[in-house]
């Protein structure tokens, strides 16, 4: 079985003004080092543009419809001081959702073992009804709620390691005790949320925060003493990734110390919970992750530790 690497153009046609940290090199850094030899059996397709339709499971269409009435034909129009459309955002936001969804497509039916997913805009502080955080439609809440729909999952499993707390993503599914949602992450930081006690009205909200300054010891520790147990505990059908790589000790928006090494342990980690509960099956979703090297070598580690897949 195989590993997809899904991308787009258009995510390099999204951009949100000189200096943003969210720019569209982040994308080229990882095509760059995906190119190597070693990731060779990568199966690379181009995503498709993603359907309304889709996104409406998620967000509701009035909201859906003032983002592209928003979008600009030209400069940039900010809808809040950290998130901005140029002419580019409202097409690389669909494409960021068809590849989502093409990945779920892909692995529940088991034509690949697992698959990362390089799309921006990425997703994970998207509410239901606002953008923030650099994001617009939540792509994994999307991804969970196609695979429920139309692959007939029944839990869904949404691991977030990115360094900010998901916060759309656990606003979105707080009263859903169909999806868990899991998350490690620097805090206090932006945007505020993921407190311990935050649990969801199904107690299938688990966070699990870290301290400015923590490296590996503690996001293991956090992993194996908090998240792990809760999420095979939880059985899910699929696991999806919301692979931000933020925490890496290179990231100028945050104080985390994590090396490329712990996010290949922790995606080890979330298959070996695939492997026992959903046969296999990881979507990977790119966040975050702002240094472009550090940004590199860790999806490098990740997708290479995918590939490892039986």
């Amino acid at each position: 079985m195989t590993t997809l690497f899904l991308t787009h153009p258009s995510s390099l046609k999204h951009d949100m003004g000189p200096d943003h940290p969210e720019r569209p090199d982040r994308i080229r850094a990882i095509e760059r080092i995906l190119e190597h030899e070693r990731f060779q059996t990568l199966i690379r397709d181009r995503a498709p543009r993603g359907d309304i339709s889709t996104i409406t499971r998620v967000h509701p269409e009035a909201y859906v419809r003032s983002l592209e009435e928003a979008a600009p034909t030209e400069g940039h129009v900010s809808l809040d001081g950290d998130t901005s459309m140029n002419p580019g955002t409202w097409d690389a936001a669909l494409h960021a959702i068809g590849a989502a969804c093409q990945a779920v497509d892909e692995v529940m039916v088991r034509r690949v073992t697992n698959a990362f997913v390089a799309m921006r805009p990425p997703g994970h502080h998207a509410e239901t009804a606002t953008p923030m955080g650099f994001c617009f439609f939540n792509n994994a809440a999307v991804a969970a709620r196609h695979a429920q729909k139309v692959h007939g999952a029944e839990r869904i499993a949404i691991m977030d390691f990115d360094v900010h707390h998901g916060n759309g993503t656990q606003e979105i599914f707080w009263n859903d005790p169909s999806v868990m949602y899991a998350s490690t992450h620097q805090m206090p930081l932006y945007p505020g949320t993921g407190a311990k006690n935050e649990t969801g009205d199904h107690d299938n909200i688990v966070n699990a925060p870290l301290r400015a300054g923590d490296a590996g010891p503690q996001f293991r520790e956090a992993m194996e003493q908090v998240v792990l147990p809760r999420l095979h505990a939880f059985r899910p059908d699929l696991v999806i990734v919301s692979a931000g790589f933020d925490a890496h000790r290179r990231d100028p928006l945050a104080n985390i110390n994590l090396l490329e090494e712990d996010f290949g342990w922790a995606t080890a980690k979330l298959m070996d919970v695939a492997d026992k509960h959903a046969g296999g099956r990881v979507v990977s979703l790119l966040e975050g992750g702002y240094d472009l090297e550090g940004l590199a070598r860790s999806v490098a580690a990740h997708v290479m530790t995918l590939m490892t897949a039986h």
